[in-house]
């Protein structure tokens, strides 16, 4: 495997733990919204993730067998959790129904920290990598002969 491959897989999981923080960014700041354009409380979205083999997504060679076991990762799509809202009982909120219940998002805040802080690490992770393949890199140019 080449470093430019290694740095493409590297550069697609920065890629898609970026995408799965704003993703959980947006979940974290809607977690108290019960009014959405669609109507009714704001739905928790989750980044789906598919593995790419590197083979087939950047043409390498056949003879390449490290990259040819390798993959690459991308956010095939975001979606949304259709798990129901929670109901909590406050007949002074302006959405309240008659009842006086209110449907508020289908946020767990404590499992979406959870879920940062691992996306935080992983992305940490490929940062680590990132700079490992360029030292790498720069220890191959320095070979004299």
């Amino acid at each position: 495997m080449n470093f430019f491959t290694a740095m493409t897989i590297t550069a697609s999981g920065l890629d898609a733990q970026r995408t799965r923080m704003n993703v959980l960014a947006s979940n974290l700041a809607n977690a108290r919204t019960t009014r959405t354009a669609a109507g009714g409380p704001y739905k928790r979205l989750d980044a789906v993730f598919q593995a790419v083999p590197v083979g087939t997504r950047f043409g390498e060679l056949v003879s390449d067998s490290a990259a040819q076991s390798a993959s690459t990762v991308e956010v095939t799509s975001i979606q949304q959790d259709q798990s129901a809202p929670q109901l909590v009982y406050d007949p002074t909120h302006p959405d309240a129904n008659p009842q006086g219940y209110v449907a508020l998002p289908n946020v767990n805040v404590v499992e979406e920290m959870v879920n940062m802080i691992t996306a935080s690490r992983a992305y940490e992770a490929g940062v680590t990598a990132m700079q490992s393949i360029k030292g790498m890199a720069r220890s191959a140019l320095s070979i004299t002969g």
